[in-house]
């Protein structure tokens, strides 16, 4: 039996590279069969009930992105407190990973704790967008430049549903920290109707969400809020 998430990264795959329309926040992430450093996963089944962040590399033995990976196990525990399981990717077969680890480690400190894809075979950078759709050959004859446009992040909810989107370039070390404030903004976000604004931080103040009428508002809050606009409304965080 055919799931409803294999009918639709076939629909994404077979649609002509120049009418294709990018991932975008909300959609659900398209599923996949893959080999990792850590054996072969579904990557919905993966994720399960976890929150997941999936970033992915151009290549193998790349230095932003070996010291991207070494920094991302560093902070693993803040991904694992946060029940969020974290996953990379990289346009070059698992075997190469485990030697790339190893330099990683040497020189990062810290090896890889968590699996990465292999896609050697392009499939998971296709279905993402990441690469063109034509886009064929051996992965160990390709450049670092030849797949450039490989280097996302993207964090998914539970639902599967994309809730972030970034996109850098090669000569620009990714901000994971940032990747945590912005998870502990959705998370936050997701239990209650809130916003955060500019440079939020754990434990700051928040805006109660504009869906919310002054009335709703008044039972959440009844010791009221800031209101330097109508239209902002600023509260304590909620625990």
């Amino acid at each position: 039996m055919t799931s409803t998430s294999e009918v639709a990264a076939r629909k994404f795959s077979s649609v002509p590279e120049e009418k294709r329309t990018a991932l975008q926040i909300g959609d659900t992430a398209p599923d996949f069969d893959a080999e990792t450093t850590e054996g072969p996963i579904r990557f919905h089944d993966w994720i399960g009930d976890s929150w997941a962040v999936l970033f992915s590399h151009p290549k193998d033995f790349t230095p932003v992105c070996t010291t991207e990976l070494g920094y991302m196990a560093k902070i693993k525990p803040e991904f694992d407190s946060r029940n969020v399981k974290i996953i990379g990717l990289s346009v070059d077969p698992v075997d190469n990973h485990a030697d790339w680890a190893n330099d990683i480690e040497e020189t990062q400190g810290h090896a890889p704790n968590y699996p990465i894809i292999g896609d050697a075979d392009f499939n998971v950078s296709k279905l993402y967008g990441m690469l063109p759709a034509g886009t064929s050959g051996e992965a160990a004859k390709r450049t670092p430049a030849d797949n450039q446009t490989v280097r996302n992040v993207l964090v998914i909810g539970p639902d599967k549903k994309i809730k972030l989107i970034l996109v850098y370039p090669m000569t620009t070390g990714r901000n994971f920290d940032e990747v945590l404030r912005v998870v502990d903004s959705l998370q936050l976000t997701a239990k209650h109707k809130v916003a955060t604004p500019v440079n939020w931080q754990q434990g700051d103040d928040v805006i109660i969400a504009v869906s919310v009428s002054d009335e709703d508002a008044k039972k959440a809050y009844p010791e009221g809020w800031e209101s330097p606009r109508p239209y902002i409304r600023i509260v304590p965080q909620p625990r």
